[in-house]
């Protein structure tokens, strides 16, 4: 599986779609 976060799209937005966190729980998941 690729996981893939997409970059802002405009400037100074600061939405995160996955942390740092999330993807360990995914690797660990076994995704």
């Amino acid at each position: 599986m690729i996981i893939a976060v997409p970059k802002e799209i405009k400037n100074n937005e600061n939405r995160v779609a996955l942390t740092a966190a999330g993807t360990e729980i995914l690797k660990k998941a076994g995704n």
